[in-house]
């Protein structure tokens, strides 16, 4: 099972793989560039073959990028649309550079413009970056979202959508985050509610274009729309969804990575310790 948390890239990201191995993850997620900056450095040639080298030598398979959180190609605004859309071309070529499987971005918010034309600006603009990039392997990946104000990607009928008219559907996926759906509205907390939202989720969107799931519990109430990660078992949904979660064998393929705080507890490292509990639920009788 793929299974790590996004993990951090100072010293280079070729350092990310051993903070992987320390943890005891075979899955990773990064960041390829500054999160909250427009302007970025061009990748460093050695350090993308070291990284390159690092995940050939180490048990990690499954291994995303999230992109920039300045990105929102849902807004009306032209030169913020092309700035975004620049950026996330930018993120799409990097992670293909890097070898990795996805890049993760959040659809972005329509800010009163309303829903379909927000959701066509998103469509327009992957559809663009994906028209002069039909080699990559990379796919862009549509993470669902808590749906808050006019944020676009809290109802699995609005990604849904965005994979029906952003262009080529071998290159994009989605990521369900599981305190995003769990704040909008969908239900995890007993194994009963987890297979109801799999099935709801299969329906609309289809299992086949789950490509990475990112594993945090919720410090919201259930459609609070709230989005706080919690580390697993200590917030709102509990260790029963994600024990369902983990043991779903329909999901043992898809990558799973933490977002959860960071830091440490009683010495030991949270990454660590909630991997930990989360292959207990997966092998508990």
């Amino acid at each position: 099972m793929n299974l790590g948390a996004h993990l951090s890239v100072a010293g280079g990201i070729s350092k990310s793989v051993a903070r992987a191995e320390a943890v005891t993850a075979t899955a990773l997620q990064i960041f390829t560039r500054n999160q909250r900056q427009w302007a970025a450095k061009p990748l460093d040639a050695d350090e993308v073959r070291a990284f390159r080298d690092e995940r050939e030598r180490s048990a990690i398979d499954g291994a995303i990028a999230h992109a920039s959180y300045l990105i929102n190609l849902a807004t009306p605004d032209e030169t913020s649309w092309q700035r975004s859309l620049e950026t996330l071309a930018d993120e799409f070529d990097r992670a293909e550079v890097l070898g990795l499987d996805g890049v993760v971005f959040h659809p972005g918010a329509h800010v009163g413009s309303g829903l379909d034309a927000g959701l066509a600006r998103v469509a327009t603009a992957v559809r663009t970056i994906l028209r002069t990039r039909k080699g990559h392997r990379c796919r862009i990946l549509f993470e669902t979202t808590v749906g808050a104000g006019t944020q676009i990607g809290g109802r699995f009928e609005e990604i849904a959508r965005l994979l029906a008219t952003s262009g080529r559907i071998k290159q994009l996926g989605v990521c369900l985050d599981t305190c995003h759906v769990f704040a909008a509205g969908y239900d995890l907390r007993t194994a009963a509610a987890y297979r109801r939202t799999r099935r709801t989720f299969d329906s609309i969107i289809g299992l086949d274009h789950l490509a990475a799931i990112h594993l945090n519990d919720s410090k919201g109430k259930l459609e609070s729309h709230l989005d706080r990660h919690e580390h697993i078992g200590r917030g709102r949904i509990g260790v029963e969804g994600f024990r369902a979660l983990m043991r779903d064998e329909r999901m043992a393929s898809v990558p799973k990575v933490l977002e959860t705080p960071k830091g440490t507890y009683r010495n030991q490292d949270w990454d660590k310790k909630n991997l930990t509990l989360l292959r207990r639920l997966r092998d508990a009788g």
